[in-house]
């Protein structure tokens, strides 16, 4: 009897100990996630940009007009540098980015990575908002993995818009054999979206304010301004950071 008290009580102490060393666990996680981001002012691009991250990048779509790519690449200052593009593909179940095609040719010709996208609606079918996204963008080893853009409710439900996403998702992924990435905002997530989309890597739009997105889930790129400036592009253009190192990147690619 005296033994199989010792033995709950070991095993008392070591649910305990396991215990207290999980919630240590969590509070240096919520510490690391409201760590102030390091913003330092560029003029060259015309922002403040968080310098945590070594991993930059831009996103564009017919409004940034023509490009000049090898421009774009060119611009380093302080070690910063475009590393990748999302390029937007697609809208709706019809409209397709009139500049797409140039654009993707031409960031792959200047050695730049990149990644399509797909400015999604609830209202609309889904299947066809794939098709249109499949007849348009053929993915290569060393893209990115396409990206379902969500951003408006359209006066639907959670539930509608949860199961129309969910749809183009697994398209996308019977299609590219990847798990796709969804660009959001953190409202817009965990008011429409939630949990059941947590296995997806997520691209979270936050800007206006000096500090990291706050969320329950890892975000893996940050959209930190809408007002950049790079060589090569005539207009303002949104930048990104990447949650990782170069070589995290290329492993985010398509093998």
């Amino acid at each position: 009897m005296a033994k199989k008290n010792r033995r709950r009580l070991r095993a008392f102490f070591l649910i305990v100990v396991l215990l207290t060393l999980a919630a240590i666990a969590g509070v240096w996680w919520l510490l690391r996630q409201q760590e102030p981001a390091n913003f330092v002012r560029y003029e060259e691009f015309g922002i403040d940009i968080p310098v945590n991250y070594s991993v930059h990048g831009i996103d564009i779509s017919k409004f940034q007009g023509n490009v000049n790519w090898r421009a774009v690449k060119q611009m380093e200052v302080d070690n910063i540098k475009i590393s990748f593009a999302f390029i937007k593909a697609t809208e709706g179940i019809t409209r397709q980015d009139a500049t797409f095609r140039r654009n993707w040719d031409k960031a792959r010709d200047a050695g730049i990575i990149r990644g399509a996208y797909h400015f999604f609606y609830s209202t609309r079918d889904p299947l066809k908002q794939a098709i249109n996204f499949k007849n348009v963008v053929q993915l290569e080893p060393g893209d990115l993995p396409p990206v379902l853009d969500i951003e408006v409710h359209n006066n639907q439900t959670p539930a509608v818009i949860r199961s129309t996403a969910r749809i183009w998702l697994e398209e996308m992924e019977k299609a590219y054999g990847v798990k796709p990435i969804i660009y959001t905002n953190i409202h817009f997530y965990e008011t429409y979206l939630g949990k059941e989309f947590d296995d997806y890597p997520l691209w979270v739009a936050h800007y206006y304010q000096k500090e990291r997105p706050r969320s329950a889930r890892n975000w893996v790129f940050w959209q930190h301004s809408d007002i950049g400036r790079v060589n090569g592009i005539r207009t303002m253009v949104d930048f990104n950071v990447f949650r990782g190192d170069s070589a995290a990147l290329r492993k985010l690619c398509i093998p």
